[in-house]
């Protein structure tokens, strides 16, 4: 199992002390919160981008995704969503990170619209990301909490570049089986985000294994070489414990998980 946590965890932070946190924990990799409060953005210059790069690769550490906030089933024009991935995909390749993430965000529209649009946008920005080896992930949240959602459009485009995110919590709380999701997702699957919460009525972040989340059945179904990340979601819940006088005891939990069952 390879790990890495989002920087959702520690906003603001700047690069320097993200990529210090995870070589110090025993994180190889990092996804990177792509937001203009931020310090990695699209609006990054050339030589910005260049100075990421070197900073995760002196530590030793891996630009898995960049977690951008396209909704690629939202209402509007195709081409502006068109082009705010393309964006995302073109700041993954200068990075180096493998992922781009996207969110559907089809909100109220009939669920066979918001199907379409999204399928129709993907498919517009794969061969984009083919040429730039990036694959855009969608992941299980909002309209397309489950992974049957999710599969129904990443299963509709039917290209290599555009695959899945499964959050465990969105499908714990569409009512979704790990077992199922694994099985709908697993064909498309790119990683696998962990968080752990209370309930569904409370669900500021916890340590991972203190709540509700059945992470250990999730983990269960995947392959021992899968990414797993962290999405501790302290950017929405200011008050929340702070992640990295967390991290140890996260990843030690996470790796008992992993572990090969005897």
């Amino acid at each position: 199992m390879k790990l890495a946590f989002s920087t959702l965890g520690v906003p603001g932070l700047p690069v320097a002390e993200v990529v210090r946190l995870a070589a110090d924990h025993g994180y190889q990799g990092v996804e990177l919160r792509a937001h203009p409060e931020e310090p990695v953005h699209p609006a990054l210059t050339a030589l910005e981008r260049e100075e990421v790069v070197a900073e995760f690769a002196k530590g030793g550490v891996e630009i898995l995704t960049v977690a951008g906030y396209v909704r690629v089933a939202a209402e509007g024009e195709d081409e502006a969503v068109v082009a705010e991935l393309a964006s995302l995909v073109q700041l993954a390749h200068d990075l180096g990170a493998s992922y781009v993430r996207v969110f559907p965000g089809g909100g109220d529209q009939d669920p066979e619209a918001a199907d379409a649009a999204a399928a129709r946008r993907l498919a517009a920005a794969a061969p984009h990301a083919a040429d730039l080896g990036v694959r855009i992930l969608l992941e299980t949240h909002d309209s397309h909490r489950a992974g049957a959602d999710v599969a129904r459009v990443v299963g509709a485009v039917g290209h290599a570049q555009i695959g899945a995110i499964w959050d465990i919590m969105h499908t714990w709380l569409a009512g979704e089986e790990p077992e199922t999701t694994h099985a709908l997702l697993a064909p498309h699957l790119g990683y696998v985000q962990v968080k752990d919460i209370a309930s569904a009525e409370d669900t500021e972040p916890l340590g991972l294994g203190e709540g509700v989340l059945p992470l250990a059945a999730c983990l269960d179904t995947l392959d021992p070489e899968s990414w797993v990340c962290w999405e501790y979601e302290k950017r929405w819940y200011p008050q929340a414990s702070d992640l990295p006088g967390m991290l140890d005891a996260g990843r030690a939990y996470l790796l008992r998980l992993g572990a090969p069952k005897q």
